[in-house]
């Protein structure tokens, strides 16, 4: 009890502290802005992106922290505040120390930084006795609020360590020449609107740095001059000369003989490989969260048809009541906090792969698009006008074949996440249905053909329209510049005949596009319902006591509309890959411009 109360008056003293210190800065940094103009000093310090995740992490043991004292204390008799008003104050300090430090961080005044290193010095301290006391107490790893307490001292341990690894680096206290560090290039130049690579981590995942421009193109239309200019990173030039050298890097360690379409894929790999590792990642963390949403939805189910969703904790120790983790996750509440918590960061997990995976593959697009452009500045004429590269192929490289490799780049990221959600749904499944659900994953893996089937249809009714439409387009336009000839010799009913045969072309194409729709959205809506039928008949079949409670029936359908996403994506992702594959087989071509060989040797 004693320790208990000792960390709440700690917390309480240095939140208290910690708002002095914030309102201050927020004093100095208004001072400030009349000196500094627009964002020029912003600055990431050394751990930037570290010290905003395991605050992150932080928060989201503190609200466990909170919840576990909450239901512990709900199951006794008595009131304990130190069970969880402790662990509020953590989190208003927690929240407080991530404010104050990115505002010390885009003033670029590390010395206040000194007020940190003193709390997070001191929270590990008084976590790290807290913890020693209940291993003498015989609280062990079964109990919660152990396992919270421990992690709370490596979270505190860790940003102490980035706090002094700052100290190291950037020498603001402690050392005698402090080291100075002026902000990026880009940020010196008012010109720069975009600056998503110079907020921080929140900014970035939520885009609020994006909100000066919105407000910005609510009020009036944007120009060029509002987006204003990109950043150095991201600007083909830049792109260029990182692909550049990963092709003389590639040329240095082929051998003698040309290795073709591999080396290509190797260049790009390395140039462009790591974002797409990064978005690859994050596309897999959303997925994994996503299965979150079924089994907090079953739990949730399962305890409100008990009724009765009061915990009975068997350990007692100092008093007070400890909860092992199945009896925490075992409350309703805790699971609808979890599955919101679940849902936020796997849609900020969506966003942020498909932002990665999108900038990547247009600096990729860039990059190609100005390599072909120095290559075709220095072709001979003779190449030209003996027709071993005409304007058109040219054109298709510039326009279709780089396109083909950015969206492989777009939707490369499912490569790697499909088959993790795949598998994953699948043990689930047959966790929660047994071998019955093996058959209702086939049913999907079977239709899976039937639905790239309807979809590549579709595309090529859709192509056809396209075609069929330019082509009455072109008859019209034709005959309304030439009416007064037509009209002269009576051709009307010859071109009408024309134009109407292609206007028939036309509608059977738009027919054809409406019914490979239908039965597209048809067959969206149907296979998971089809599936669920299917198993659950299955089920009660082969299985004497089946278990059809609501908590595994809503689990089995959420699980079986993930199930279908991945499939339903895959000939998407099928196509682009082949497409891209042709694209750069296009650009190994001994006849066009970017053979391999050429291509290395002209640099």
């Amino acid at each position: 009890m004693l320790f208990c109360m000792q960390d709440l008056c700690t917390s309480l003293l240095l939140v208290r502290k910690l708002f002095i210190i914030f309102f201050s800065c927020l004093g100095w940094g208004s001072q400030s802005s009349k000196v500094h103009i627009h964002h020029s000093t912003w600055l990431h310090f050394p751990g930037h992106n570290l010290r905003w995740i395991l605050t992150f992490i932080l928060l989201f043991v503190l609200v466990c922290e909170i919840a576990e004292g909450i239901v512990s204390d709900g199951v006794s008799d008595s009131r304990h505040l130190h069970l969880y008003m402790p662990a509020g104050m953590a989190f208003l300090a927690a929240i407080t120390s991530v404010v104050y430090y990115h505002n010390i961080e885009t003033s670029n005044f590390p010395k206040l930084l000194i007020a940190l290193l003193f709390y997070w010095t001191l929270a590990f301290i008084t976590k790290t006795i807290k913890f020693v006391k209940f291993c003498d107490n015989g609280v062990g790893f079964s109990q919660l609020r152990f396992c919270l307490t421990g992690l709370l001292v490596v979270l505190y341990g860790m940003l102490l360590a980035v706090e002094i690894n700052v100290i190291r680096v950037r020498r603001y206290v402690f050392f005698k020449t402090p080291k100075e560090v002026k902000p990026p290039e880009d940020l010196q130049d008012l010109g720069v609107r975009f600056l998503q690579p110079f907020v921080n981590l929140l900014s970035k995942g939520t885009y609020w740095w994006m909100n000066t421009f919105i407000k910005t193109a609510h009020k009036k239309p944007i120009d060029l001059k509002t987006i204003g200019k990109l950043p150095i990173a991201m600007r083909a030039v830049t792109n260029y000369i990182r692909l550049n050298e990963a092709f003389e890097a590639q040329k240095n360690k082929r051998s003698s003989s040309p290795q073709g379409s591999r080396s290509i894929w190797r260049a790009l790999c390395c140039a462009f490989g790591r974002p797409l590792l990064l978005s690859s990642t994050f596309r897999i963390l959303a997925d994994l969260l996503g299965f979150a949403g079924p089994l907090c939805i079953s739990g949730i189910v399962h305890n409100v048809g008990k009724g009765n969703n009061t915990i009975r904790p068997q350990t007692k120790i100092l008093g007070v009541f400890f909860i092992s983790s199945q009896e925490f996750l075992s409350n309703a509440y805790v699971l609808a906090v979890l599955l919101f918590f679940a849902l936020l960061l796997q849609r900020t997990f969506l966003q942020a792969s498909y932002y990665v995976a999108i900038e990547t593959g247009i600096n990729l697009r860039g990059a190609i698009q100005t390599k072909i452009y120095n290559k075709i500045m220095q072709l001979s004429t003779s190449n030209m006008s003996m027709g071993e590269m005409t304007a058109g192929q040219i054109c298709n490289l510039v326009a279709i074949d780089t396109n083909q490799l950015m969206w492989f780049f777009f939707l490369c990221p499912n490569l790697w996440a499909m088959p993790v959600q795949i598998i994953v749904g699948v043990l689930l499944l047959y966790y929660l249905l047994g071998i019955s659900a093996l058959i209702g994953a086939a049913v999907i893996i079977v239709l899976a053909p039937v639905q790239y089937f309807v979809a590549t249809k579709l595309s090529q009714a859709q192509r056809s329209t396209l075609e069929y439409s330019n082509e009455r387009l072109k008859k019209t336009n034709e005959m309304l510049r030439g009416i007064k000839l037509l009209k002269l010799y009576a051709w009307e009913h010859i071109f009408h005949s024309s134009v109407e045969e292609t206007r028939q072309k036309e509608m059977t194409s738009l027919k054809s596009f409406a019914l490979y729709t239908s039965i597209s959205i048809f067959m969206n809506a149907a296979i998971p319902i089809a599936a669920v039928l299917i198993t659950f008949v299955v089920h009660a079949h082969l299985t004497t006591k089946a278990d059809f409670s609501p908590s595994v029936a809503f689990a089995s359908i959420s699980l079986f509309h993930i199930l279908v996403s991945p499939l339903f994506l895959l000939s998407s992702v099928v196509r682009s890959t082949v497409k891209a594959l042709l694209s750069q087989a296009v650009f190994c071509g001994p006849q066009l411009v970017l053979h391999y060989v050429e291509w290395i040797e002209l640099y």
